[in-house]
């Protein structure tokens, strides 16, 4: 098979890098463990809480890295990014908080609650149609009429970083993990995570968990080469594809990505909701859906879970 050629990719040490930038601006959120949980699937599952995390999800560390990794000249002409919701209400957030300008290209189909905080966050909106290569055209408008920058929602080394830095906080607070389970999408919060994973004394295992109608980073593993399919998945946040650092880190440092139905989804929402008075998004989740429904490859082991959002419409359930 012919190499394929990459970027250079963001390493261990710039999440550290990363960790320090932020530190004073995120939440550390809470590791919790929930005794039913633990008993039903006779693992012992530490829950990392970011759905607590400010504007709701993991992204805001990655948004946050991004923004503070500018220059000047790079501030004063704003930043952009297409999103179908948590990237976009991160980085609206944090661009407020340092004045900068933000335009935010959303897919009109994005959920309703998404649609309404970004609609609030102070960002210029501009709704397209709900593909990949609609949002890409709209944003490149964007950066060609007002020399924005453009921070992509996972694959860019300072999100990457960034999200990172939550299995750094999970790692210091349970250091005898044997594997984490991360929701993977565009594979930025995956591929943070395993930077991290992978530079432990004793390496932590990691495992993405995909939705089935979205699951194209396992066939990209599979095949060698990026692969692009569409996405048909409740998880929204799920839609989008591995891009070349993402897919460079997660086929070197993870050690499988476990599919998860639809229906196994909701079913583990409604039951995390019910053990604990949580809601979590879809997104979310499917990390718990990935162990249940693979569970024999977590029995009697003590595994990370990241809990990356909860920005969920109360209809969904």
């Amino acid at each position: 098979m012919k190499p394929i050629s990459i970027p250079t990719l963001p390493t261990f040490t710039d999440v550290q890098a990363a960790q320090a930038r932020i530190q004073a601006h995120v939440q550390r959120t809470p590791a919790v463990e929930i005794a039913e949980i633990n008993q039903r699937l006779k693992a012992e599952i530490v829950f990392k809480y970011e759905n607590l995390q400010v504007t709701g999800s993991f992204k805001f560390r990655g948004a946050l890295n991004g923004i503070l990794s500018l220059s000047d000249r790079q501030r004063q002409n704003g930043v952009a990014a297409h999103s179908s919701g948590n990237h976009g209400l991160a980085l609206a957030q944090v661009a407020r908080q340092f004045n900068i300008p933000c335009t935010i290209v959303v897919p009109h189909n994005a959920p309703l609650k998404k649609r309404n905080k970004l609609e609030q966050s102070g960002a210029k909106i501009i709704f397209c149609e709900p593909t990949l290569a609609a949002r890409e055209q709209a944003l490149q408008a964007v950066v060609a009429a007002t020399e924005a920058t453009e921070i992509h929602s996972s694959n860019h080394p300072d999100i990457i970083a960034g999200a990172g830095s939550v299995a750094l906080e999970l790692l210091a607070e349970v250091p005898d993990l044997d594997a984490i389970v991360a929701p993977v999408g565009g594979g930025g919060l995956l591929s943070g995570v395993s930077l991290v994973a992978a530079a432990q004394e004793t390496p932590v295992q990691v495992f993405g968990a995909e939705p089935m109608g979205a699951d194209d980073a396992r066939c990209s593993l599979q095949a060698g080469r990026i692969i692009r399919k569409p996405a048909q998945t409740v998880a929204d946040g799920l839609r989008s594809a591995l891009g070349e650092l993402t897919f460079g880190i997660i086929r070197q440092k993870v050690t499988d990505i476990l599919l998860v139905s639809d229906e196994d989804i909701l079913a583990n929402l409604r039951w995390f909701y019910r053990a604990t008075g949580v809601m979590v998004e879809p997104s979310a989740a499917i990390a718990l859906g990935a162990i249940a429904r693979h569970s024999s490859r977590f029995v009697g082991r003590k595994v990370g879970v990241i809990l990356s959002g909860g920005n969920v419409d109360a209809d969904l359930f």
